[in-house]
């Protein structure tokens, strides 16, 4: 499953392949995962 978030290092929106399904501290679901150019972490609030 293919998501497209959005890099702060990279200033870009990138695909990335493999996210993972977290919940926050306050509860609202959301997706993490890797850059895959810079290896920051990348997180897409509210997304199930």
């Amino acid at each position: 499953m293919a998501t497209s978030m959005y890099c702060v290092k990279c200033r870009a929106k990138k695909e990335v392949s493999n996210p993972e399904k977290v919940t926050m501290k306050n509860g609202k679901p959301a997706m993490k995962a890797k850059c895959p150019d810079c290896a920051t972490g990348m997180y897409k609030i509210g997304s199930k």
